[in-house]
């Protein structure tokens, strides 16, 4: 078994194809229009081993899940980085807000910022 796709709930499919790309720096691989939404991949420029599903929270339940784990301050996604000092420092050069600056941690450095669609997310490093 393999991971090949992964999904994130955002309340704006575009607004977050914008972040996703210019901010963070994924390429998107897929754009499907659909009838109500699109279908929209991401991978990182890094290596496209697992593709990024910017899933839309139309659903009432995935609305609901996304609001409550981002008002109970949980990441919904971490991605790993060499050095989360300077990944932090250049996202908040483009105007990314960090709720946790790079934090010394048993499990290692992480900080948590905000993807501006309903998620918080997490960068990690060993």
């Amino acid at each position: 078994m393999q991971v090949k796709l992964v999904s994130v709930i955002v309340d704006d499919q575009d607004k977050a194809l914008r972040f996703y790309t210019e901010v963070l720096g994924f390429q998107k691989k897929t754009e499907i229009p659909l009838p109500e939404h699109k279908w929209v991949t991401l991978v990182s420029k890094d290596g496209p081993s697992v593709e990024l599903a910017l899933e839309t929270n139309a659903h009432p339940a995935a609305r609901a899940f996304q609001k409550a784990i981002y008002e109970d301050e949980i990441p919904l996604l971490t991605f790993f980085s060499d050095d989360v000092q300077k990944e932090s420092e250049a996202l908040v050069e483009k105007g990314v807000v960090f709720r946790v600056p790079p934090t010394q941690a048993a499990w290692g450095t992480y900080a948590v910022f905000e993807d501006t669609c309903g998620n918080l997310v997490q960068l990690h490093q060993n």
